[in-house]
């Protein structure tokens, strides 16, 4: 079969279905990369895909540009000719539906994160972007969730049809990999690593707030901030983020290609997000036999047994976010160990890659014989 996979950027594919990818190789299948052409997109094609690029604008709400890029992806899928197209993210889920539909062609798609949509529900935007979700979901034959909080939530608002949903874990984690080989040992100064894009609904803030708090009482402590700065209007501005590193608050590790290096080194990862699907990182550390630190709500709480392998926060709550982060910084070197490994076994029983991309094989199979 050809099977397309439709996705914001080349990163993305790469970074977060590279296994699903080579699975679909390894058994005789035809994968065409559709996406922003990047850095990744020659790797995407040494990995054996075909690659098409697409113009698309992430953050964009302009609605001409919408609108021409339902023809621009009408042209694209034409092309590729593929037998379903998997859909990732919010613009290839609505216009990818629409633009497959119009060409009869089957799609499953994936609803990995609500973003800005649900997280403001108020906004004129997010009302739009609600009633596009509600047409174009219509069409796909499938969508998957990373979370049953956001199953539910789209069930609520009647964005579309219960039977056509299913959950997965995340994208999974790849647990051969992401498995820690070095033995346990405390850091001194006990290091906390928070990894993501420097966005405000990342919890970026609290987490240098509370690393504010923590320093008032305790000087062997780093707080530690991977990922990269973004460009859209959520984003951290970068004379905040140079006030926490020129006032030894945070210590910014800018990006990287390889976090594992990063999450081995570190004692916590902590990801206060306001909402997530299911982060790729926190199942990354969790793997990593890493304690986590993360807020209560949809797509973190799933990684987290709360005083098993981790804590869990209240959201946007800097001084419960230092209370967990300093509970977890005081437990015995016995307990923390204790924790990193029964992340390690959460990790195996609810996150593993392989569950995820059976499913997708599964599901593509069902799809194409209709």
């Amino acid at each position: 079969m050809r099977i397309a996979i439709v996705i914001n950027t080349s990163w993305n594919i790469y970074n977060f279905r590279k296994g699903l990818v080579k699975s679909l190789l390894n058994k005789g299948h035809q994968v065409i990369a559709i996406a922003p052409k990047d850095e990744y997109s020659q790797r995407l094609i040494d990995l054996g895909c075909e690659f098409l690029p697409i113009q698309l604008e992430n953050k964009g709400t302009n609605p001409f540009k919408d609108f021409l890029l339902f023809f621009h992806l009408i042209k694209k899928y034409k092309k590729a000719n593929a037998d379903v197209f998997l859909q990732y993210t919010i613009k290839p889920n609505i216009y990818g539906s629409f633009a497959a539909a119009w060409l009869k062609k089957p799609t499953i798609c994936n609803v990995s994160g609500l973003g800005t949509i649900f997280i403001h529900p108020n906004k004129i935007s997010s009302k739009i972007g609600m009633m596009l979700y509600k047409f174009a979901f219509r069409f796909p034959s499938k969508v998957f969730f990373q979370n049953e909080d956001d199953r539910k939530l789209f069930l609520e608002k009647e964005l579309l049809k219960e039977e056509i949903t299913d959950v997965l874990p995340g994208s999974g984690v790849d647990l051969n990999f992401f498995k820690n080989e070095i033995p346990f040992q405390r850091n001194s100064p006990f290091i906390f690593l928070m990894i993501a894009r420097l966005l405000k609904d990342k919890g970026l803030e609290e987490y240098a707030q509370a690393a504010g708090i923590i320093k008032q009482q305790f000087h062997q402590v780093e707080f530690q901030i991977l990922g990269k700065m973004d460009s859209s209007k959520g984003s951290i501005e970068p004379e905040k983020l140079d006030y926490w590193i020129k006032n030894n608050v945070l210590k910014y590790l800018g990006e990287t290609d390889n976090v594992k290096q990063f999450i081995e080194k570190s004692d916590v990862v902590v990801l206060p997000s306001y909402r997530e699907g299911t982060p790729k990182t926190l199942l990354e550390a969790l793997a990593l036999s890493k304690p986590i630190v993360t807020t209560n709500v949809a797509g973190c709480k799933e990684t987290v047994i709360n005083e098993k392998n981790g804590y869990i926060c209240n959201v946007k709550s800097k001084e419960d976010l230092a209370e967990k982060m300093i509970k977890i910084m005081l437990l015995s070197d016995e307990k923390l160990k204790e924790f990193g490994y029964e992340s390690r076994k959460l990790a195996e029983s609810k996150f593993d890659e392989n569950t995820v991309i059976h499913k997708y094989i599964e599901t593509i199979n069902e799809v194409c014989k209709t």
